[in-house]
Order: C-alpha cells, then sequence, then structure tokens
C-alpha cells in the first residue's frame, strides 16, 4: 500500500497562498524572500525525485502546467515533474494537457485508496482545497511543512474551520536555510 504525502510552504500564521507569487495575491512570492540553503533545497529536490505521482488541485495544476513543461535542470527535478503521472482532482477541468495528466471528478476517498494501491508514494504539492479535505477525512500518511519565518496577517491558510481537529505526531524538526524550519508529522492514515 503507498503512501500520500502533502507537502506545503506556511508561513507562521498559517498562510499557504500564491508563495510563488503567480497567483495575484497582494503578499504572492513571500516564500522568495528567503534562502532555502543546500540542504532545503536537497529535501525538496529528493521530496519530489521520491514521489511516483502527483496528487493536485486544479489551481495548482494549471500553474505547475504552465511552469514546468519547458523546463530542464541537472538536477533531475523538471524531468521528474514533467514525466511522473499527475492526478488532477477538478470538476471543471476537462483536457489537461501537460503529459501524463489525468483528471478525477469522482469521490476523493475512494480514489485516494485507488491511488495508494497503483503507487507507492504519491506528493501532494500546493493545492490548499485539496489539502484541507485531505486532512479533514484522514487521509493523508504524512505532512511535511517548510516554514518561513513571516506572519502576513491575512490569505488562506491550510489549517481552517473546513478541516477541524486533527491529531499528529512529529517525525522531524529541523532548520535549514535562513530560519526556516522543516516539520514532519505523521498523518492519522498512517495509524491505520
Amino acid at each position: 500500500m503507498g503512501r500520500l504525502v502533502v507537502s506545503e510552504f506556511v508561513t507562521l500564521d498559517g498562510v499557504i497562498e500564491d508563495p510563488g507569487g503567480a497567483e495575484g495575491f497582494a503578499h504572492g512570492g513571500w516564500a522568495f524572500q528567503f534562502e532555502r540553503g543546500p540542504e532545503g533545497d536537497e529535501f525538496k529536490l529528493q521530496e519530489t525525485l521520491s514521489a511516483d505521482a502527483l496528487l493536485l488541485g486544479r489551481r495548482t495544476y494549471e500553474g505547475f502546467a504552465a511552469a514546468w513543461p519547458g523546463r530542464t535542470d541537472d538536477a533531475g527535478f523538471a524531468e521528474k515533474m514533467n514525466s511522473m503521472p499527475k492526478y488532477v482532482v477538478s470538476s471543471t477541468l476537462e483536457s489537461p494537457t501537460w503529459s501524463n495528466s489525468t483528471v478525477i471528478a469522482s469521490d476523493l476517498v475512494s480514489t485516494v485508496a485507488q491511488l495508494k494501491h497503483d503507487h507507492d508514494e504519491i506528493l501532494v504539492a500546493g493545492s490548499a482545497q485539496l489539502a484541507q479535505a485531505l486532512l479533514a477525512n484522514g487521509l493523508l500518511d504524512e505532512l511535511r511543512l517548510m516554514v518561513f519565518p513571516l506572519v502576513l496577517g491575512d490569505g488562506r491558510r491550510l489549517f481552517g474551520e473546513s478541516v477541524g481537529q486533527v491529531k499528529l505526531d512529529l517525525l522531524e524538526c529541523r532548520q535549514v536555510g535562513a530560519g526556516l524550519l522543516i516539520l514532519r508529522y505523521a498523518g492519522t492514515a498512517a495509524e491505520g
């Protein structure tokens, strides 16, 4: 049985909205104010290289599909992003254009169960609404947060009323780069 890993860039006040600056959020691009350092970059690289599928929400998928297909790099990150299977949870996207992409509009719980059967490690990057649904339904095996030393005051947050109470067990805590923290938690799906 495979694992589902949710990975997020997050501020100290829980904001995950538009860390890269492509979504038009007033504070967009906030993640670029900080250096992740070699250890932080290596963490993100290994996280992607160890996954064998992506599960994304529509908005994150569209942003990635606009950015990644033309990219290359020496580390293999771009090649991995472009070649691995991508599953998009959406009721509006009909014809995905990025290679190896499949739209999923069915029941999230049964879809995740099937994906875990078919893949060893499924990575969810960004995809705020999807990440919240996965948390609320106890479907993730691991939650990885890269916490940036910044308070924005407003913006979409990872943890909100729609998530409810979720107990997580700390697996790792370490500092990287310019005061960023990597936090890894075992999710509720890992318990059962």
